[in-house]
């Protein structure tokens, strides 16, 4: 069994992240999933929610993640986003702001959107 795994995160307009790490983990429309080298072959739909990849070199990489598809594979894993963003890009103040406008306005998932980068920023 390997001891790390391939991560590619990309979102729909760039490639986020590149990188070797020990463990992701992300929520799909069956839950949340753990992924370690090793783990059986995937194919899954993600769901809104901050994914958390723990790196090869220790750190720890946290990105909202809008929709899209996992799947793993040979040791590799395609995190395949319409949106993403990592926590470290994330202006919290704006978030918040972002989540008071979409509250008064009804919009559901501009809502979701903001509470997802929230929760990723607070993560981090």
């Amino acid at each position: 069994m390997a001891a790390e795994l391939h991560v590619e995160l990309v979102a729909a307009d760039r490639s986020v992240w590149s990188g070797e790490a020990t463990l992701v983990i992300a929520r799909t429309t069956s839950g949340d999933i753990g992924v370690m080298p090793g783990h059986q072959p995937l194919l899954g739909v993600l769901e809104s929610g901050p994914v958390t990849i723990r790196t090869s070199e220790g750190g720890t990489v946290i990105a909202a993640v809008h929709g899209g598809f996992i799947s793993f594979a040979d040791d590799k894993l395609s995190l395949l986003a319409e949106i993403c963003e990592l926590a470290d890009e994330i202006d919290a103040q704006r978030a918040e702001r972002a989540l008071e406008r979409a509250k008064t306005e009804s919009d559901a998932a501009a809502e979701r959107r903001a509470e997802v980068r929230l929760r990723a920023v607070a993560v981090r």
